[in-house]
């Protein structure tokens, strides 16, 4: 097959990794793959985007991200359909099937001008990402303002609305197919869950310790360490308060590493790091920052770090060969999984295939990836997100023998190679695919319903939007 990916921003992040991922599983199967994005900075991506493993076709759209920060929705499902014009009026060859994850604006013009059918992945539902907080089981918190609530409604809608056009739908969790299947009620299709898989062989891999990029973070000292976006809403933050609690009781010189994607252009990620620097002075803890020695890497303005034996050291934008002597050292102690209520979480799978302990929050994906139970069976710790009970459950780790240790690692590591392979998950994926295009050349259909009173909707309701927020 030829199959095309869209994706709105080929970053580093857990959707990036699962797009990643598929597609070099996919063409491993023998199949043509081309990804097609809005954005992608050979400074801030996964290095298979740009080392060539990948066909990535970086279509820079003529808008912004933003307007003054506002606008975000309106502005990305603007940019996706300056992609799929692209798509579909350039010179971009015929595909049999379209993979489209994260937005699904372009799906109905994918298949009623494309007359191609479409295979939507969902991590999460927007609706749920921009409206608030969400607790499975309750009501969504923090909703924000009437006004931001009105001015989302007819996206939402709109969000409903096109991914019913989608041919088949996955999703990345039982968690996050419940999710769907309760807030699009119109959507009669249960979305087939595909777990995100990892390269297992990209872990095996040996470090080069003389790499300079794992010399700037090498160290004799046990470690805990934290991987995720430098986003507010990961809670990177439980990780420092939990170590600061616990630090007296551990090991000597034990430290925290906070590492992940970095982009200067979001507010959030500059306004959670300064944050997070902030709580680990509040704890008189010594800190540094430290970015790759890429000359391409992001570049942050100088901060006034103690960098002396640092007790968190926050890593940007780290590298692959940093990612793996982190979880792969023997100094590592454990991975902290700050996300609560994760759509599914990768980074605890990265870590359980590199026989790494997680401690996570008990609820979301990593219910499905991470075993807490007797002892004989667990694979790592689920926990409730407060600092107190965190850093109770650091001190156990840290007090833990070599043969628990060795056994908690053996079944990380099979549990990892047995349920979440890229082999895995890129045979589901196949399988989704080939679906769809038995399905046969894709007609109006479904396509043309209500599809003038969508466009006047949305097009009203930002028209309006300058005044709503």
């Amino acid at each position: 097959m030829r199959v095309a990916f869209l994706h709105p921003d080929l970053g580093i992040g857990g959707a990036e990794r699962l797009v990643v991922d598929a597609a070099l599983g996919l063409q491993g199967l023998g199949h043509s793959v081309d990804i097609y994005t809005s954005h992608h900075d050979p400074s801030h991506c996964f290095e298979e985007t740009r080392d060539g493993s990948l066909s990535v076709f970086n279509v820079k759209p003529p808008v912004p991200r933003a307007l003054k920060g506002k606008f975000h929705i309106f502005f990305a499902h603007a940019r996706q359909l300056h992609l799929t014009t692209h798509i579909l009026l350039s010179s971009s060859p015929k595909y049999d099937v379209f993979f489209v994850d994260q937005l699904s604006t372009c799906i109905p013009f994918l298949r009623m001008l494309g007359k191609t059918r479409v295979v939507f992945y969902c991590h999460f539902p927007d609706k749920l990402l921009a409206n608030g907080a969400f607790i499975e089981g309750s009501a969504m918190l923090q909703q924000g303002s009437l006004l931001k609530r009105i001015y989302r409604f007819p996206m939402d809608w709109w969000e409903e609305i096109t991914t019913r056009q989608a041919d088949i739908i996955l999703a990345n969790s039982r968690f996050t197919a419940r999710v769907f299947k309760s807030y699009f009620p119109s959507i009669s299709k249960t979305p087939r869950v595909v777990y995100p898989g990892i390269n297992i062989a990209a872990y095996e891999a040996a470090v080069d310790t003389s790499d300079p990029d794992v010399i700037a973070i090498a160290s004799d000292r046990p470690t805990f360490i934290s991987l995720n976006r430098f986003e507010k809403k990961k809670n990177a933050a439980l990780a420092i308060e939990s170590f600061a609690q616990a630090l007296p009781s551990l090991a000597r010189s034990t430290r925290l590493v906070i590492a992940g994607g970095y982009d200067p252009r979001l507010e959030d990620n500059m306004l959670t790091l300064y944050s997070l620097i902030d709580l680990a002075k509040k704890h008189g803890l010594r800190y540094d920052v430290i970015t790759p020695s890429n000359p391409n890497a992001v570049q942050i303005p100088p901060l006034n770090t103690t960098r002396q034996n640092p007790d968190v050291l926050f890593l940007l934008n780290f590298s692959t060969a940093q990612r793996s002597w982190l979880l792969k050292s023997l100094l590592t102690k454990a991975l902290l999984y700050t996300p609560a209520n994760e759509h599914f979480g990768i980074v605890p799978v990265e870590a359980m295939i590199c026989g790494l302990p997680v401690l996570a929050c008990n609820n979301g994906g990593p219910v499905e990836s991470v075993v807490d139970g007797p002892a004989d069976q667990r694979t790592g710790w689920l926990c409730a997100p407060q600092a107190d009970l965190w850093a109770e459950v650091l001190k156990e780790i840290d007090s833990l023998g070599e043969a628990d240790r060795s056994a908690i690692s053996k079944r990380a590591r099979e549990r990892a190679r047995h349920v979440f392979s890229m082999d895995a998950m890129s045979l589901s994926i196949e399988e989704s695919l080939k679906k769809a295009v038995a399905m046969g050349e894709s007609g109006i259909g479904r396509g043309w319903e209500l599809f003038g009173a969508m466009l006047i909707g949305f097009l009203f309701a930002y028209l309006l939007g300058p005044w709503l927020i």
